[in-house]
């Protein structure tokens, strides 16, 4: 309950589908690693597996240190995260698994994204890329800008018209005479 409680908590994108087995007692390996197997063998679309199971005492845990049980964890192709126990407990399982983590529910932590925190960096990375773009748009502005300023000082009709304004004045002063065409 803790692993589908903290699951929906973090993100409503992702379907959960609990494989019920026995996790104590002496059929307990053998249910385990036969699910495991038939859950490998017709279900290619799921992700990542928890083999979880709450605390208890060696005893209780025991069927995670049997080796049919590790097989069947080591040969899975989907991968898996071994969640026995608490954060004392060691299993066989813990070993062979893709992932070790400390409790069941530190297994649903790691399984899935936590949406709040991913809307959180999605609105940083957008005000990032705003700023970035402003800034690029502002730079390119203000290259337009001078290379207009550029275009009106250096454009020959303003070249003729400043040099055409000059010989005027030169000839107002009397010193040259210029007839017009």
């Amino acid at each position: 309950r803790d692993i589908l409680k903290i699951i929906s908590s973090r993100t409503k994108l992702v379907d959960v589908t609990v494989f019920p087995v026995l996790v104590q007692g002496s059929e307990a390996a053998a249910n385990m690693a036969a699910t495991l197997d038939m859950i490998n063998e017709k279900f290619r679309d799921i992700d990542v597996l928890i083999l979880g199971r709450g605390g208890g005492s060696s005893e209780d845990l025991w069927a995670f240190n049997e080796e049919k049980l590790a097989r069947a964890v080591y040969r899975s192709d989907i991968p898996i995260i071994s969640a026995v126990g608490h954060e004392t407990d060691f299993s066989i399982c813990d070993f062979v698994a893709d992932l070790r983590v400390p409790t069941p529910s530190a297994a649903a932590e790691c399984a899935v994204f936590d949406m709040v925190q991913v809307d959180d960096y999605m609105q940083a990375y957008k005000r990032r890329l705003r700023n970035a773009l402003d800034n690029v748009f502002a730079r390119y502005k203000n290259r337009a800008e001078k290379d207009k300023l550029s275009l009106q000082i250096y454009n020959p009709i303003n070249q003729i018209y400043e040099r055409r304004q000059r010989l005027i004045h030169i000839e107002d002063l009397s010193l040259i005479h210029i007839s017009e065409p």
